[in-house]
């Protein structure tokens, strides 16, 4: 059975600064006017509303625990380099606001992805800091739209070392490093490894191994509740026994180093070391 990474929309469309990086979504919004930029990936505009960019994640203070010396936010220099970027694209410009199912989180700032507008058009601002290597693609329930786009932009950056991509910090990690990858929990990564073990428990839930000794070793844990909305994709997931895979998330620790996987964007079947990724369209 082929795989995989599946998109939480079939967004390819709309405008971009990122190649092949485009996202379609309803623009409703009316224009308004970015006043300042709060960090990385918040803008505040002149109706006093503050947007975060979903889908680009800056980088930040917190990214390194070990990181030492430096004040979260303000210190750690991809995140002034960041801050610095969006500054560039967005400051002083019109923009309009395309929204998912999810509008606003827990500070009650807007999830939004923007979109400049000028005489040419208009430019993804996601995709735009994406492909300039300044965020890395995510996405968090009810908001994974235009997650294709959102890696296209990222891998274009990613290849080429750009922004924050030339820096050690923010490499793809080996599933095999278990302590570094334990060192980093509570941090967003990208792990590559071969599966050696993919199984379905009773309950549904699938978890993929990417060691001998689940207690100590990297894994991904796919809940029932994913696999059981998908089947065909859950399915394909035990034929990655063997395989080189991508996993991206939250590092936890369940027994040794896990991410939940909440989107099937998440698990990425390699071709080659950071080529293209095997893809099969969401159900």
């Amino acid at each position: 059975m082929a795989l995989l990474a599946a998109s939480g929309s079939a967004a390819i469309a709309g405008t971009s600064s990122g190649g092949e990086a485009r996202c379609e979504l309803p623009r409703h919004t009316p224009e308004r006017v970015v006043v300042e930029i709060i960090d990385g990936e918040t803008l505040l505009l002149d109706d006093a509303t503050k947007v975060r960019l979903i889908g680009a994640l800056a980088p930040s203070a917190f990214d390194i625990p070990t990181a030492t010396g430096f004040a979260p936010s303000t210190d750690w220099p991809p995140a002034q380099e960041a801050q610095a970027a969006l500054k560039r694209l967005a400051k002083g410009r019109n923009v309009k606001l395309a929204f998912a199912k999810r509008r606003t989180d827990r500070y009650g700032r807007l999830l939004a992805h923007v979109f400049v507008e000028d005489k040419n058009g208009s430019t993804w601002l996601q995709g735009a800091m994406l492909s300039y290597g300044q965020a890395r693609a995510y996405g968090i329930p009810e908001s994974y739209d235009c997650i294709d786009g959102l890696k296209a932009a990222e891998a274009s950056a990613r290849t080429t070392r750009q922004g924050l991509w030339a820096s050690p910090a923010y490499q793809v990690h080996s599933a095999r490093r278990n302590y570094e990858l334990l060192r980093l929990r509570n941090t967003y990564q990208l792990v590559d490894g071969t599966v050696i073990k993919a199984q379905r428990t009773r309950s549904g839930r699938i978890y993929l191994n990417f060691g001998t000794n689940w207690r100590t070793d990297f894994s991904a844990s796919i809940p029932t509740s994913l696999s059981r909305a998908q089947p065909a994709w859950a399915a394909s997931l035990l034929d990655l026994q063997g395989k080189r895979v991508r996993i991206r998330g939250w590092i936890t620790r369940r027994n040794g180093p896990m991410i939940e996987i909440e989107d099937p964007s998440q698990i990425e079947q390699q071709v080659s070391s950071d080529g293209p990724l095997q893809s099969a369209p969401q159900q």
